[in-house]
């Protein structure tokens, strides 16, 4: 045992005497002694649980905004064009999920999935557009 001028002992041999368990299966881990898994497999699994709660919704959302692009660009060919909520919902469009809304300064809405867009119009009817981005 060792005693420091600050008044700490450190017992080295019961430092490196003790046993550090892997923190997914909790198996006995050798080697550097900074080491916490015993194998790539546990600190994947171990990493992979963590985090599987926040990352299950975020690809929920992201699968969500994705498809909704798919159907504007599929429903846009031209990039400017009208259509139906109807026709919308029918292919899996969800109103709920966009990326950004662009107010115009007559007051009207543009409602954006990434670039493809789209404008609610009197009745069903829809103004679908895409927006090209300018080079700087």
């Amino acid at each position: 045992m060792q005693t420091f001028a600050s008044g700490y002992n450190i017992d080295y041999l019961s430092l490196m005497n003790t046993e550090k368990t892997c923190l997914d299966c909790g198996t006995v881990i050798h080697g550097r002694a900074d080491k916490k898994f015993c194998n790539d497999l546990c600190r994947n699994n171990y990493n992979n649980q963590l985090n599987s709660e926040s990352y299950n919704m975020v690809r929920n959302i992201n699968n969500i905004l994705k498809r909704n692009r798919r159907i504007l660009e599929e429903l846009n060919p031209t990039g400017k064009t009208k259509t139906t909520t109807a026709k919308m919902i029918a292919k899996g469009f969800n109103f709920k999920y966009l990326t950004n809304k662009y107010d115009t300064q007559n007051g009207k809405t543009y409602h954006f999935c990434y670039e493809y867009g789209y404008l609610p119009l009197e009745g069903d009817e829809v103004l679908l557009v895409k927006r090209e981005e300018k080079a700087e």
